[in-house]
């Protein structure tokens, strides 16, 4: 799991800004909320242009280095921070596995040039190479010995380059390495917008009515939307020999994606992804950007509901919507609040102790937390 992201001089962060998921208490309800003491099910509040969507960004830099996914490139124009001289921006990524900590630490030019980089695991370096000074890496995977570790003008990431050329013996450092690999290679990201364009897991745009009539789950889709309270009915017709969704009515049959509103697409694209959350398809990170942009709160209730239930996926949702602060959903160590300069959980908000009778949000809204 993510434990902690530093992050200085890449876009809206200047100075450092540091995110920490491992800052939490012995609140005793919603317990699910949180797994071996780290954050598991987290919400980011901001206002517009605190850095909220950048946050998700920087975390999923890494995507662009040490997995094979294709990139979205123009998520990551102006790379560098506009006002500060330094000519790379700095990632320090920790994370846990097995109860074993892993540091990611890296530097870059832009989304495509690494500079530096250094990797270790239970306190020992695994990897380090600092193209400043040298194209030679240096490692302590054992079954790595016989490496080339000069990489020349190669601008590949000697964490892939390791992954890739070498068969690791089989020990608890390496086991942790792989673990690694396979959680940055399993994160994903999409901004609950009708775009539906996502990072990750998997990536770009794709037909989400095609996917869910392949798996049978029309039905099943109809009846989440009506407990979304968009009361509908939905067949299929045939359209120049491919299916599609239609909705029915009394006297029409429309096609689906041609009038459902911004709020049922954005539903929609939720619903895509929560299949494979559920059936546990392997994803082990999820960052959702504005997640309920087009919900009504009751509708947000529901979804951060149903992704409490899944257990074996770290997620992160922003968002603008106050009136789900609530210990009846998370708890105050798992409500984060951000601005340009810092982002907090609410216990660190306020030095008064809260309990699970607090009504949280109304707290917020009377300034009571800083």
């Amino acid at each position: 799991m993510l434990t902690k992201i530093e992050i200085t001089n890449f876009k809206s962060f200047n100075k450092k800004f540091t995110f920490d998921l491992n800052d939490t208490n012995e609140f005793k309800f919603n317990e699910e909320c949180i797994k071996d003491g780290i954050v598991n099910k987290a919400l980011v509040y901001g206002h517009n242009g605190c850095g909220k969507s950048n946050l998700g960004f920087a975390i999923f830099d890494l995507v662009s280095h040490l997995t094979d996914k294709e990139f979205v490139p123009h998520y990551y124009d102006n790379y560098l921070n506009a006002d500060c001289n330094e000519s790379y921006a700095s990632f320090k990524f920790k994370f846990k596995f097995d109860n074993i900590d892993v540091e990611y630490f890296y530097t870059k030019s832009n989304y495509q040039n690494l500079i530096s980089e250094e990797l270790i695991i239970n306190g020992k370096q695994f990897a380090c190479i600092d193209k400043n000074k040298s194209t030679i890496f240096t490692t302590s995977a054992k079954g790595a010995e016989t490496l080339k570790n000069d990489l020349g003008e190669s601008n590949i990431s000697i964490i892939s380059y390791i992954a890739k050329n070498s068969i690791l013996d089989k020990n608890k450092t390496n086991s942790i390495f792989y673990k690694f690999k396979n959680f940055v290679n399993n994160m994903l990201y999409f901004r609950n917008l009708k775009e539906n364009i996502y990072i990750g897991f998997s990536q770009g745009g794709g037909d989400i009515g095609d996917d869910i009539l392949k798996k049978d789950n029309l039905k099943d889709f109809e009846t989440f939307l009506n407990n979304a309270d968009i009361k509908c009915k939905l067949i299929t017709n045939e359209i120049e020999g491919k299916k599609k969704i239609f909705f029915k009515f009394k006297n029409k049959e429309i096609d689906f994606f041609q009038i459902a509103s911004s709020g049922t697409i954005s539903l929609t694209l939720f619903y895509f992804w929560y299949q494979k959350l559920k059936n546990n398809d392997g994803v082990k990170f999820l960052f959702i950007d504005e997640f309920d942009a087009f919900y009504h709160h009751d509708v947000s209730r529901l979804i951060i509901e149903k992704l409490k239930d899944v257990t074996d996926t770290q997620i992160i949702l922003t968002t603008h919507n106050t009136s789900i602060i609530s210990n009846d959903l998370l708890r105050p160590d798992c409500y984060f609040l951000m601005d340009e300069e810092q982002i907090r959980p609410l216990t660190k908000c306020t030095d008064r102790e809260l309990r699970e009778g607090h009504n949280i949000e109304k707290m917020y809204r009377a300034n009571s937390f800083e």
